[in-house]
């Protein structure tokens, strides 16, 4: 009986997918991205879906791997997520010298598409963790991340940089995807989310992230530099230059990068062809994406994801499992849900709220050396009724001050400064009320003079009950008398040594109640 053979020939564009489904179809699911972190819409608030991160790093392969985590970041609608599922097909297929793939094989994965509004939302991973074997025989776990893309019309400063610190704080290699060159304001945004990375993790005596790697798209200049990492490094090291002829304010934010990476380079990616940025029926086949392109991503994947170029993740030097980086994403949200951190604003809402804080010192100022030349100091006592008429004329002052300094922010965001600046100027206006009635004498001296009369008034009304036959009335009086004189000389040496105010606070408050009581009385008596 003969047999027949028959070869069956699969198709390399299928290759990958059947590769990337085999564990996944043992495990029951298929692969995919996972939603780690949301982001609220109504509150803004960031939530961590354990449960989802936990199938992805507690599958039993790869638990107690080294993790190494590559992380894309940057502004929204510039090629992020179009990017990694490049990563992930290499991923799959890097043992294939074709790994990009046939002419017409659409590019999946990460969800992507062309198009102005945004796609990815929160932080998201792939599902399945990649096991590399590095040239030393180690095998780490390595862990794709998406990240929403930053300054949306959706998303405030305080979300961009909640998302990029935290992609930041989590990955070991920091892809921070920008468009056709770095510019300055590029650079700032960076110090500021890495600023509000590094303040909510513990004191760290090391650069506190790994590595940063500027990817620019787009480049249109490759007569200055080359495509690539030759042509990158040659550029990073022009840009990010600290120069002794420099404004202070651009050396700072240069020196802050530097301190807050222990590695930094720069990868030169050219435009990827018209049909890609204009076509809305391009779901990535190869045969619209421009050669260069396609020939720079042959040089920048498997470089980036050689095995011995992978960094494993480390925090404060010490390298972190899979098992570990779950429980590091636990603690980080937990930093951002609360209100510990301050809270990052746009270069408007900051330079207005400086602005109108300068402001308001200066009226507060104005008013306060006023105030100072009537009342302040040694100087005399000056009446109530005449001091408040001149507060009346300072406080107008000051804030006709106030209105008068060109503000930024709109009206609206002066006013709450301006309410601020009226409720200082009252406090100020009571203290220095107090410190005027201070200089009375006869506020001074009204406690021992109260209690002065009382003893007298008390002695007096002792004897004429005595005189007429009341002893023991008498007896109650002689009491209080002394009740009284024990009072006028604790208050005599509260006042001499500077102890037990709180006891002295009440003799005073008591002398009080009993002189307006007095006057009370006495103005009854006149109107009856």
């Amino acid at each position: 009986m003969s047999v027949i053979i028959v070869p069956i020939l699969i198709s390399n564009k299928y290759f990958w997918n059947i590769h990337r489904d085999h564990y996944f179809c043992r495990m029951g699911r298929k692969p995919g991205p996972v939603q780690i972190i949301t982001v609220s819409k109504d509150d803004h608030s960031f939530e961590l879906d354990t449960k989802a991160l936990e199938q992805v790093l507690l599958a039993e392969n790869v638990r107690d791997k080294h993790v190494v985590v590559l992380s894309v970041a940057g502004a929204f609608r510039k090629g992020k997520s179009f990017l990694l599922d490049f990563m992930l097909r290499y991923m799959y297929r890097k043992d294939d010298e074709n790994w990009l793939g046939q002419d017409d094989e659409p590019l999946t994965g990460f969800s992507w598409r062309g198009g102005s509004e945004p796609e990815t939302t929160g932080i998201q991973v792939w599902s399945e963790v990649f096991l590399v074997q590095k040239s030393d025989g180690t095998e780490v776990a390595v862990v794709l991340m998406d990240t929403q893309g930053a300054f949306d019309d959706q998303s405030t400063v305080k979300d961009c940089a909640t998302i990029f610190a935290l992609s930041t704080m989590t990955s070991s290699i920091q892809l921070y995807n920008l468009s056709q060159n770095i510019q300055e304001d590029d650079l700032q945004q960076l110090q500021l989310f890495t600023e509000y990375g590094r303040l909510a993790m513990d004191e760290i005596f090391q650069k506190p992230f790994q590595s940063l790697m500027f990817l620019i798209r787009d480049w249109s200049f490759p007569y200055e530099y080359i495509y690539g990492f030759k042509g990158g490094s040659q550029f990073l090291d022009k840009r990010l230059q600290v120069k002794e002829a420099q404004h202070e304010e651009l050396q700072t934010v240069r020196e802050h990068i530097h301190s807050c990476f222990t590695n930094i380079s720069c990868f030169l990616l050219p435009h990827p062809g018209l049909k890609v940025a204009t076509s809305p029926g391009f779901r990535g086949q190869l045969r619209d994406v421009a050669p260069e392109f396609k020939e720079q991503l042959q040089s920048l994947i498997p470089k980036l994801l050689h095995p011995d170029r992978l960094a494993e993740k480390e925090i404060n030097g010490n390298k972190i499992t899979c098992r570990g980086l779950l429980e590091f994403f636990k603690a980080y949200i937990k930093i951002y849900q609360g209100e510990d951190l301050p809270q990052p604003k746009t270069m408007l809402i900051a330079t207005a709220e400086a602005n109108n804080l300068a402001a308001v010192a200066a009226a507060k100022d104005q008013y306060y050396k006023n105030m100072e030349k009537m009342c302040g100091g040694d100087l005399p006592y000056v009446s109530p009724d005449s001091l408040e008429e001149k507060h009346h004329f300072y406080y107008r002052e000051a804030l006709r001050s106030f209105s008068s300094t060109k503000k930024m922010g709109g009206q609206d965001f002066c006013d709450r400064y301006q309410a601020h600046l009226e409720k200082e100027l009252e406090e100020m206006w009571q203290s220095f009320s107090k410190h005027n009635e201070s200089k009375n004498l006869f506020s001074a001296f009204r406690t021992p003079a109260v209690l002065f009369v009382l003893v007298c008034l008390l002695y007096v009304l002792s004897g004429l009950l005595l005189f007429i036959g009341l002893p023991a009335f008498a007896w109650m009086c002689d009491c209080t008398l002394g009740v009284v004189m024990i009072a006028m000389l604790t208050w005599a040496f509260i006042r001499y040594s500077g102890q037990y105010r709180s006891v002295g606070g009440a003799i005073d408050q008591a002398a009080g109640v009993v002189l307006d009581s007095f006057l009370m009385f006495q103005n009854l008596s006149e109107d009856n």
